[in-house]
């Protein structure tokens, strides 16, 4: 397996320096989150802002699973519809505290992907991405058939109690304190995604998705490593159906759907699925073109589709890795 660490690099200083260039650029990002509030007063920018900041955790945990084991997931959107579903019913019906549903709400999906990672560990191509998409249309076709846990294909309006983590419930359906929020934990999120690509477990399951049987054959387990970054993937879309779901206070079926998935997988193909941050760029990207092209077309998922064409085409690294080539190639020039 090739090292991280660049050759000619001290194997202590390296890594150190990437970790510190991480934790810089995430505080930066951090300070602009926070602010954003007061840069933008429009009350609906901040809203359409919060609701792409959930489609880009949703992207990104699809991106990392492309990253680290070279899969393609047609259900992602299980976990998501998962993540908002358990926290939904459990404070709908009063089943137990709401910061219990929250923490069982993410706890739940982790702990599932990671036992069905175990079970696609030796499924490759084609048959994982059908394995997927069977797997999360499955728990569509639960939520959507059984009406007596959320009402079926109406769904489920909800209201969280007066005090929730110790701040008034109110705040976390405000778009100035939700986009705050979920920007925060997107920043944390992808820096998070960075150290794991660089620590051991991530350098093992990159080692396994480029070759398994040479991973096998030096020794290391080629089983579990690609489970964590499956139950690492599926942490996060069930963070974005949480959050979605707590900012919204409803829940529906539509939450598992395939078109879901795969809405998530060209969101990180857009961005550029090679590098940890493409996704989410991508998601953001994607979201205010549909609604910049639905407010001044009738037919706009067909101006949608053309240029999401012209980018597949034009850039096939995704805007990430174009503005990656650009900048290279300008440092190199004397």
């Amino acid at each position: 397996m090739t090292s991280i660490v660049d050759k000619g690099a001290p194997a202590e200083v390296r890594p150190a320096s990437k970790t510190a260039r991480i934790l810089g650029v995430a505080a930066l990002a951090l300070a602009i989150g926070i602010a954003a509030p007061w840069l933008v007063a429009s009350k609906l920018t901040l809203s359409l802002t919060t609701q792409a900041i959930f489609d880009a955790l949703l992207a990104t945990s699809v991106g990392f699973l492309v990253l680290q084991n070279g899969r393609v997931s047609f259900g992602q959107a299980a976990f998501f519809g998962l993540g908002g579903y358990a926290f939904g019913v459990l404070v709908a019906r009063q089943l137990m505290a709401p910061e219990l549903a929250f923490i069982l709400a993410l706890a739940l999906p982790t702990l599932i992907a990671f036992l069905l990672g175990i079970v696609f560990a030796r499924i490759t191509g084609v048959a994982h991405a059908m394995l997927t998409l069977a797997v999360g249309q499955a728990f569509y076709e639960v939520a959507f058939r059984w009406r007596e846990l959320a009402k079926g294909d109406d769904g489920m309006s909800f209201e969280l109690p007066e005090r929730f983590f110790g701040f008034a419930s109110r705040h976390f359906q405000d778009p100035a304190v939700m986009v705050v929020v979920a920007w925060s934990i997107l920043v944390l999120a992808l820096a998070g995604l960075a150290l794991f690509v660089n620590s051991r477990v991530g350098q093992i399951a990159a080692a396994v998705r480029d070759n398994e049987e040479r991973a096998r054959f030096i020794g290391h387990d080629t089983t579990i490593p690609p489970a964590i970054v499956y139950a690492i993937s599926a942490f996060l879309a069930a963070i974005a159906g949480l959050l979605q779901a707590t900012y919204n206070g409803y829940i529906a079926p539509q939450m598992f759907h395939w078109s879901l998935s795969g809405s998530a997988l060209i969101m990180a193909v857009v961005g550029g699925a090679q590098f940890i941050v493409g996704p989410a760029i991508g998601a953001v990207c994607f979201f205010f073109l549909k609604d910049f092209a639905g407010r001044f077309a009738e037919y706009w998922p067909a101006i949608v589709g053309t240029v999401l064409v012209a980018v597949t085409l034009l850039m096939p690294q995704g805007m990430v890795g174009l503005a990656s080539r650009a900048w290279t190639g300008r440092r190199s020039k004397p």
